[in-house]
């Protein structure tokens, strides 16, 4: 049975095969996998640096991944809410904006529909 591609390998792996071995076993699987830090705050640190930066193509990817490693909802719309004051307006809106679409599609799913 064939290997499970990795999101890396699904979105870059036929142009940037070797940035996508470096994001699955550097990035992920060393780094994020370090013990100093829980999955959960590694999250936490991301989103708000994607946030902050505006980086918002890998935003999408790292909100769900957060969700996945314990941050909640809530907890998400509290530190873009926070970022606000810090990363600016525009940069908290389209967080929230992103967050949104996520929680509603998981809610679709969920669901059923």
């Amino acid at each position: 049975m064939a290997e499970k591609q990795s999101a890396a390998q699904k979105a870059i792996g036929d142009i940037a095969p070797k940035l996508a071995d470096l994001t699955d076993q550097v990035l992920f699987g060393d780094i994020w996998e370090r013990p100093g830090l829980s999955p959960r705050d590694r999250s936490l640190i991301t989103v708000t640096a994607l946030i902050a930066l505006y980086r918002t193509d890998q935003l999408g990817f790292h909100l769900k991944l957060a969700m996945e490693n314990g941050l909640s909802e809530d907890e998400l719309v509290e530190a873009i809410t926070h970022l606000a004051f810090y990363a600016g307006w525009p940069n908290a809106m389209g967080a929230a904006g992103q967050l949104k679409s996520i929680v509603e599609s998981a809610a679709r799913n969920a669901d059923g529909n």
